[in-house]
């Protein structure tokens, strides 16, 4: 249908590596009609290498709508031939990966978060992957790697890649990625934030969308992030391991929709169908325990949430089927849980952002240089 069809991403959820797979996609639009949704990063080779098996990477059901898709590389011509695989699935965006820190993208692979150091090269990449869709192009990126972290650095960053390719939206993620050897799960939580940052792209570059990403765990801070001008927001793990109370509320709180009258009884009835249909779907794969991993987070803090995942843990080692695992195990989860609607949350501080925007650096002024 294209992106213009769907409402603006003013949520989403962020791709994450072994995590927003076809599984947990399907759970979150089960939730969340509105939000909208990344695919995993795929690399290009993997696409490209994958001719005679790409459904298993890049199919998808067309409830999953609105749906972007999240390379990543660093060789021009596998991203033409994987973006011309890929486009035929019919994804609402293609988003090129510049922010991912981990060793085995960084490091050896010499792409994702490493690629901000080369604007030049993002580009040539931006305009391939354009050239081969015809649906909108993004990029994802940190604010800066190691030294490499001045607001000037950023913005020398965003004015190459848009000036030099049609990329219009960035997703920025508002710290710096370190590549001393420090896991992904410090690169997330070591770096401070500087929202600051992202503040100041709205106002030195007022024709591109950007979307704020990192350190966002609740619909209260989504809300508190648009009020002060955010074009969207990104939420990763918390929407991963809190499906429910982050999901749940989207549709209402952020698009303005009445609130689903929908149970989490009603979720699992939905997703067990779902899953039954696909379990081993590819040989071996996908295995009974990935389809199950997305419901783990549907229980977050209720009584008996701990019991009730070591009841599927054991479950998992005997049970073939996500219907049998449920009829199993759900005993553990009270009726007032299982059968409890939506209800609203009140409305939260928008201080974070607020002082944020009170720490804008200076304007951002392209260089002679830059301009040549």
């Amino acid at each position: 249908m294209g992106a213009e069809h769907y409402p603006p991403p003013w949520f989403s959820v962020a791709p994450m590596m072994e995590w927003t797979d076809n599984h947990y996609r399907t759970l979150a639009r089960l939730i969340s009609k509105k939000a909208w949704l990344y695919s995993e990063m795929l690399a290009a080779e993997t696409i490209v290498y994958q001719t005679g098996n790409l459904d298993r990477f890049l199919a998808y059901g067309p409830e999953q709508h609105p749906i972007v898709l999240q390379i990543g590389g660093n060789n021009l011509e596998n991203l033409a031939k994987a973006t011309q695989l890929a486009t035929p699935y019919g994804y609402d965006e293609i988003n090129f990966n510049c922010g991912c820190p981990s060793p085995r993208v960084a490091g050896h692979g010499c792409f994702g978060v490493r690629l901000m150091l080369d604007p030049k090269f993002v580009a040539e990449a931006m305009c391939v992957i354009a050239a081969n869709t015809n649906v909108p192009v993004s990029v994802k990126c940190r604010i800066g790697l190691d030294d490499h972290d001045s607001y000037n650095e950023l913005c020398d960053f965003i004015y190459k890649v848009s000036s030099q390719s049609p990329t219009r939206h960035f997703i920025i993620h508002s710290r710096k990625a370190l590549l001393n050897g420090i896991s992904p799960a410090d690169n997330r939580r070591i770096p401070p934030l500087k929202y600051e940052y992202y503040y100041a792209l709205l106002r030195d570059f007022p024709d591109l969308q950007f979307t704020i990403n990192g350190g966002i765990n609740s619909i209260d801070e989504v809300n508190a992030a648009r009020l002060e001008g955010a074009h969207g927001v990104m939420l990763g793990r918390a929407a991963y391991s809190n499906p429910w109370q982050i999901l749940g509320l989207v549709d209402s709180a952020v698009y303005g929709a009445p609130l689903r009258s929908i149970t989490r009884r009603q979720v699992l009835e939905q997703y067990q169908v779902y899953g039954d249909s696909v379990v081993r779907m590819y040989g071996l794969k996908p295995h009974i325990r990935d389809v199950m991993k997305p419901l783990l987070g549907l229980f977050h803090a209720e009584p008996r949430n701990v019991v009730w995942k070591r009841k599927v843990d054991a479950a998992l080692l005997r049970c073939t089927t996500i219907k049998s695992i449920l009829e199993e195990t759900l005993g553990e989860i009270p009726d007032r849980v299982l059968d409890a609607p939506l209800t609203e949350v009140p409305s939260g501080s928008t201080d974070t952002f607020i002082k944020a925007k009170s720490l804008l650096p200076p304007p951002y002024t392209v260089s002679e240089e830059e301009l040549l």
